[in-house]
């Protein structure tokens, strides 16, 4: 077990203990919880990268906390209304989808490769800035203005495009070498 691994497993681990402050009105301490889990995301991928520590259970690992920690948030603040329901369903119902998709794949034996779409990578950084704002006006009691409902619609915008890229990616992949049975 690499340090950058530990530190992966520590920000998974952290995830329970944000979601009980945001669903506890203790939004600064899950502010804070927030911005080290990003923080720990930053310096476990510069460990591994620049002092040679990557490994395949880091490789796994790393996109499970990612994913953890963004459907947790999404969903904890759905639950206490500060971002809107339907979004977080449809955060949540997209990664179910791309995880399904792929292990659909697997069971059939047409495993796909794993490769994030650049969209995807987009809809992420727009995802985390939209958690993060909405924790930060939460926990500082600042007025995020139209800043929010801007960054709920492109998360919006960016998921449906993403959902629309791997489905695109799927049937490319089935229907290449004889469809799935």
């Amino acid at each position: 077990m690499s340090l950058p691994n530990l530190i992966t497993m520590a920000r998974i681990l952290c995830v329970p203990l944000i979601v009980w402050a945001i669903t506890s009105g203790q939004m600064l301490v899950a502010f804070v919880l927030f911005m080290l889990a990003g923080l720990s995301d930053a310096v476990d991928g510069f460990l591994a990268k620049r002092f040679n520590m990557s490994t395949e259970l880091g490789a796994m690992l790393d996109p499970v906390a990612d994913k953890a920690l963004i459907v947790s948030i999404y969903v904890a603040l759905g639950f206490t209304e500060a971002l809107p329901r339907w979004l977080v369903i449809l955060v949540v119902s997209r990664d179910i989808l791309i995880v399904g998709g792929f292990l659909v794949a697997k069971m059939i034996n047409r495993p796909m490769p794993v490769r994030p779409h650049p969209v995807s990578k987009l809809n992420t950084v727009a995802q985390i800035l939209l958690a993060g704002l909405a924790l930060g006006a939460l926990a500082l009691r600042f007025d995020a203005g139209s800043a929010l409902p801007v960054l709920i619609g492109l998360v919006t915008i960016l998921t449906l495009l993403s959902i629309a890229f791997y489905v695109a990616e799927w049937i490319r992949h089935f229907g290449t070498n004889g469809a799935a049975r």
